[in-house]
């Protein structure tokens, strides 16, 4: 492979956009085809570059690609008082809450999504401390091993519980429930939190007001748009907010990928120019103030771009600030009484 018709720096750099495959018109698989390459070169030679390698190995000891504690995955929402599935057995909704838990930026993003579901009254519940990772970076950096070990684990822990879906900010293991957990048992009804959020817009979940101010622009996730075809939910929820797009050049199917999947930052193939900044020029272009994003790598990627540049907001997080919440009657204050006079 190394010495063939692909070098290991061009299977590495791939991003597993699917941008390829979208245009190809021999509609040739490549990311299976890379994937599949990857796979010979971790699991037979032991070659992940960079960062590939320690990454898992945290999730083989800590089932996170940080190798953060795994008692700290709650920490985020340590004043949330949020309902563990284990303590109800059944609900609603399951919140997959995603690695991003043990990311400071990321941790916004779920207390805002948090706020929205609470605002609409839905019945749900997190996994807690049961939940792992998803098994999506190990799948595509080669380790089917470790997926497999993942997705497993998951698939026990939820067998568990009943619920009617689970919905998820990470557009990631959106995908990898959804499509890919099925092979070993697990199906189950995923929805991104976007589509969920347009679903309680169209019911009449949420009191939204309206956006004020900067301008918008959105960037559509890859394992959103071409892997899943979401397009429009997340258009549906910002129009909502009376919120008029400034599309970019390359959106929808052709939208530019922001060069945070496949672990592409993990093993850190250098090229001629960096993605994110790639991406940041389309962005520009639209002159939009804020960039509406609904994945974690999105938000980290674009937010790594040098500055000045436009804010980069989830959709979860527009909607949470533009919630219109019940407003408690205030209690009048008593007329402030004169100490009797003692006689």
């Amino acid at each position: 492979i190394v010495n063939g018709l692909v070098d290991a720096e061009t299977l590495w750099s791939c991003t597993t956009c699917r941008a390829c495959v979208e245009e190809c018109p021999m509609m040739i698989e490549h990311v299976d085809a890379i994937v599949d390459m990857r796979r010979h070169l971790t699991l037979e030679k032991g070659a992940t570059p960079n960062k590939g390698a320690e990454v898992l190995d945290n999730l083989i000891a800590t089932d996170n690609p940080g190798g953060f504690a795994p008692g700290g995955r709650m920490n985020w929402a340590a004043d949330l008082n949020l309902t563990l599935l284990s303590e109800k057995k059944t609900v609603d909704v399951l919140f997959w809450v995603g690695d991003g838990a043990f990311d400071m930026r990321n941790q916004r993003t779920l207390r805002a999504f948090v706020k929205v579901l609470k605002a609409a009254g839905v019945d749900f519940a997190v996994l807690g401390l049961e939940e792992r990772d998803s098994g999506d970076v190990a799948r595509r950096l080669g380790d089917e091993a470790t997926f497999q070990t993942l997705a497993r684990r998951n698939i026990q822990t939820l067998s568990q519980y009943s619920f009617q879906c689970i919905v998820t900010c990470d557009p990631h293991s959106f995908h990898v429930l959804k499509n890919e957990y099925g092979a070993f048992g697990g199906d189950y009804q995923v929805q991104h939190h976007s589509t969920f959020m347009a679903e309680l817009v169209r019911n009449g979940a949420l009191t939204l007001g309206q956006h004020k101010g900067a301008s918008v622009t959105y960037h559509d996730p890859c394992y959103l748009g071409r892997y899943n075809g979401e397009y429009e939910a997340p258009r549906e929820v910002l129009r909502a907010l009376g919120i008029e797009i400034r599309e970019m050049q390359r959106s929808g199917f052709r939208s530019r990928c922001c060069g945070g999947g496949g672990g592409a930052p993990i093993t850190d193939i250098p090229g001629r120019q960096r993605i994110p900044d790639m991406r940041m020029d389309d962005i520009r272009e639209t002159a939009a103030e804020v960039v509406a994003v609904g994945c974690p790598q999105c938000t980290a990627m674009l937010e790594g771009v040098v500055e000045p540049r436009p804010l980069i907001k989830d959709i979860a997080e527009l909607v949470a600030d533009a919630l219109i919440e019940d407003v408690v009657p205030s209690t009048p204050t008593p007329a402030k009484r004169e100490p009797a006079e003692v006689l």
